[in-house]
């Protein structure tokens, strides 16, 4: 089989379609010249390599013969990994937002060798269906209004190249308390009071939002918000988009009771969630959240960690082409490999059921497989089987190991083993924290040569930070997350060990960051750096998605420094860009919920009334 130019990346995404026939460009000057010399439009398609629909897309249309023809006439096509390039991601993704009103990855877009955009959409299956255009009737017709009515594409593109580049200008204003409150109060009409979290259907676990309502309990002394967070922690902690054999979260549940999860698993996701159980654990003190940010660590350590001690990105969702299958087990199964006597306990603990527990999306039938989820506690199953609370809870953990012994057997779901310093950063604070309040110091030394490695391996000679660590090569220049959520890291690595000199890299890193990506016109950081590969537009990420943004993670870091160390300069700079985007943040307060909590640490507790 032939392959195409990906053949020599890095990324495992990538290298996942160097053997499509479409003829795959990486991004790069080649491709941009290319498209001029030929004159056709850039088919750029975004993805990773544990995204789900992502395969989907690959399976359906970019290994189809007849598709990859139909492209390969039309366009200069590019693939890139959006874990390695986030700022081209982040151009994109915002492109498709306000063209097509969504997004999501696959992110496809359909731009000009200018790279400017004129359409825009996530996943198309190769034909037309359930309201979405396939990619043989979408290609032709791009392809034909490209030759016949191209004035009209370049206007769009124009119209929305003008439109990027002036979204989010809003002027300083302070901040107020008050933002706190109409936050809390827009969460709590979101909560869903029987499942936890705050959606129906998918379901994230936002472990962000559940860090702000800690803060604003232990701020105002609403127990209402701390329940919020107890619940949404317990359920998901019960729920299928835990890992019970093998620890760790998947990334979503595509249902409201947290049941049958998106399953595959990110770095990001383990380290956001430990420091919110973490927490969690310091404010209630049930044991079940150490419990549970000890067993997600023990899954880092056992599966994610390289020998260098850096950690690997993501866990795929599917094997053996199928999405969950590593994860799902029969009634049968469970009776063959536990016996009749644990196969009852863990069947009533667990909800295993002889036709299957959930009902699979695509098909509309169960298939006969159970996802893990505990539907009733251990002290009720104690009680009907007579026996104590510690009997049970040391046969399921027996049982449950043996399921995962088991498990090992079988074909596993592919690694991203590219390490990433900016989730490297949130895994190292995780594990930082998790040492200081549990007194765990193994913690606090995977934490470090984590830490040793980034700073050793992914340095450049003048000091600045690269983005991506894979197969021996280091590469990329770094962006604001990558500095951001690495000093976060060194920062809860230093009050961790009190080793002076991790304090003295966040602060030269932190030197660094403010020098090439602070905006000294309107405050805030930028996402890429002053000396970057220019794209369409240069934006300053403060919405904190799947992750906290680079604002908003460096506001609590300049806050921090500042305190450690007396530096007022830096403390200043906090004040400023907490000014910077205080209007944006209370026309949407819940959409930057990580800003809050630094915002928090910022005004400081408030004032007591006489």
């Amino acid at each position: 089989m032939k392959s195409n130019r990906l053949i020599t990346e890095k990324s495992p995404y990538l290298l996942q379609h160097a053997y499509n026939p479409v003829d795959w460009h990486p991004w790069g000057q080649e491709a941009f010249t290319s498209a001029r010399t030929e004159n056709k439009p850039i088919f750029l398609s975004i993805g990773y390599s544990t995204c789900h629909w992502c395969h989907v897309m690959e399976r359906e249309s970019f290994e189809d013969e007849q598709v990859a023809t139909l492209m390969n006439e039309a366009f200069v096509s590019i693939k890139v990994d959006r874990e390695e390039r986030p700022d081209i991601d982040n151009v994109y993704m915002a492109a498709c937002q306000v063209m097509a009103g969504h997004g999501g990855w696959p992110l496809t877009i359909i731009m000009t060798p200018d790279r400017q955009p004129f359409f825009a959409g996530t996943y198309f299956p190769k034909k037309a269906g359930f309201g979405r255009i396939g990619m043989i009737d979408l290609v032709p017709r791009v392809k034909k209004m490209w030759e016949t009515d191209r004035p009209k594409l370049m206007k769009l593109s124009d119209e929305v190249t003008v439109r990027l580049r002036h979204e989010d200008a809003t002027e300083p204003e302070e901040p107020a308390e008050t933002v706190f409150h109409h936050a809390f109060e827009q969460l709590s009409h979101q909560f869903d009071h029987a499942n936890g979290g705050f959606s129906n259907a998918p379901k994230f676990p936002a472990p962000h939002i559940l860090l702000f309502l800690m803060s604003y309990a232990r701020r105002t002394g609403n127990q209402e918000a701390l329940q919020m967070v107890t619940k949404t922690l317990d359920s998901m902690r019960d729920g299928g988009i835990y890992d019970h054999a093998g620890f760790g979260f998947h990334r979503y549940s595509t249902d409201a009771q947290w049941l049958v999860p998106h399953f595959e698993k990110m770095l990001y996701d383990q380290a956001l969630l430990c420091l919110a159980y973490t927490e969690a654990f310091q404010a209630t003190g049930k044991m079940e959240y150490r419990k549970t940010v000890e067993d997600t660590l023990s899954y880092i350590l056992r599966d994610m960690t390289s020998p260098e001690g850096g950690f690997y990105s993501a866990e795929d969702a599917d094997s053996e082409g199928e999405e969950g299958r590593f994860y799902v087990w029969t009634h049968p199964e469970i009776i063959r490999e536990l016996g009749p006597a644990d196969a009852d306990l863990i069947c009533a603990l667990f909800n295993i059921q002889k036709k299957g527990n959930f009902v699979e999306q695509a098909t509309g039938n169960t298939a006969g497989t159970n996802i893990l989820h505990r539907k009733n506690q251990l002290h009720g199953v104690a009680k009907e089987m007579h026996l104590s609370d510690a009997e049970i809870q040391d046969r399921t953990e027996k049982a449950l190991a043996k399921l995962f012994a088991v498990r090992t057997n079988r074909v596993h779901p592919d690694k991203d083993d590219k390490i990433l310093t900016d989730w490297n950063g949130l895994m190292i604070t995780a594990f930082a924290k998790a040492a200081q309040h549990f007194h765990r110091p193994e913690y606090a030394d995977a934490a470090a040569k984590a830490a040793d490695f980034i700073l050793t391996r992914l340095r450049a000679q003048d000091g600045r930070l690269l983005h991506r660590y894979r197969d021996g090569e280091a590469a990329l220049p770094a962006h604001a997350d990558d500095y951001a959520f690495f000093i976060s890291g060194l920062i809860e690595l230093h009050l961790t060990t009190s080793d002076s000199r991790y304090l003295e890299e966040a602060r030269a890193l932190n030197s660094i960051f403010l020098r090439h990506f602070w905006d000294n016109d309107h405050a805030g950081f930028f996402f890429t750096a002053d000396d970057g590969e220019k794209l369409l537009v240069r934006k300053k990420e403060i919405y904190d998605g799947a992750m906290p943004s680079a604002n908003s993670m460096a506001l609590f870091n300049l806050l921090r420094l500042s305190s450690i160390t007396g530096d007022l300069d830096i403390a200043e700079m906090a004040a400023k860009s907490a000014r910077s985007f205080s209007a944006a943040v209370r026309e949407a307060p819940t959409a930057y919920t990580y800003f809050l909590t630094a915002l928090d640490l910022l005004l400081g507790p408030p004032l007591k009334k006489e």
